[in-house]
């Protein structure tokens, strides 16, 4: 009679079998271009794709914040976060239990989580989301007011919309970064952390500078949730000076 295969307290099987992981592959369609293909196969072997689906998260974005707060510990109870270009809505998800924004931890301050997009975007429980273009005139004194004053921590992924040309794309990033960090500039509280997807190419050495005038500490971390070969790279700065 065969012996079975031992378990392990998990419950996943240690006979050896079944151990690597089976890549999907995915067929040309008819119609469907063969980025397009390969964009989807990689998708559907993601990791992160997985467990955002698993954890209820809105996108695989959601642990890139994650790991990031949890290096720099920056989301914590009782900070007033605005979250830049906020759709699909996972970095206003992380944020909402970290800052304590329902204010189920005890004894803890609450806090309170704004995320701002140009289109509107599901509800989530806890964070209060408009539909603003934060590069308009007066998108400050709007944020302001729904915060009830300055902003404890800004943070961004954001991305232009590629256009195919690595150069062009990067030098668009850059810029959204940089209209992000100037209003950061005018709706942090003093102590403030301001973060912000850049990719890396070599425009981002003004904006860098800025940073590193304006902030006690300007750090760049790729968390494991980027992929290995996409060039986006994350700047924590914190410590706001005013």
């Amino acid at each position: 009679m065969a012996k079975k295969p031992t378990k392990t307290p998990t419950g996943k099987n240690t006979s050896g079998r079944g151990q690597r992981d089976l890549k999907v592959k995915v067929k040309t369609a008819r119609g469907r271009k063969l980025s397009s293909t390969l964009w989807l196969q990689r998708q559907l072997n993601d990791p992160y794709v997985k467990r955002a689906k698993e954890e209820g998260y809105r996108g695989r974005a959601a642990f890139k914040i994650l790991e990031t707060d949890d290096k720099y510990r920056f989301l914590v109870p009782g900070a007033r976060v605005v979250d830049l270009g906020c759709a699909p809505g996972g970095w206003c998800q992380v944020a909402v239990p970290r800052v304590n924004a329902l204010g189920e931890k005890p004894g803890k301050a609450k806090g309170f989580v704004l995320g701002i997009d140009l289109q509107v975007v599901d509800q989530i429980p806890g964070a209060e989301l408009h539909v603003l273009d934060f590069m308009e005139d007066g998108a400050d004194d709007k944020v302001k007011e729904w915060l009830g004053g300055k902003a404890d921590v800004v943070m961004s992924d954001m991305a232009a919309a590629s256009s195919g040309h690595k150069q062009t794309d990067h030098l668009r990033i850059i810029a959204l970064c940089e209209a992000a960090a100037h209003l950061a500039f005018d709706v942090l509280e003093e102590g403030g952390t301001f973060v912000a997807k850049v990719l890396q190419g070599g425009a981002e050495g003004t904006l860098q500078a800025e940073l590193k005038r304006r902030f006690e500490k300007v750090s760049n971390f790729k968390p494991g949730a980027s992929r290995a070969d996409s060039s986006e790279k994350f700047v924590v700065a914190t410590g706001f000076r005013g």
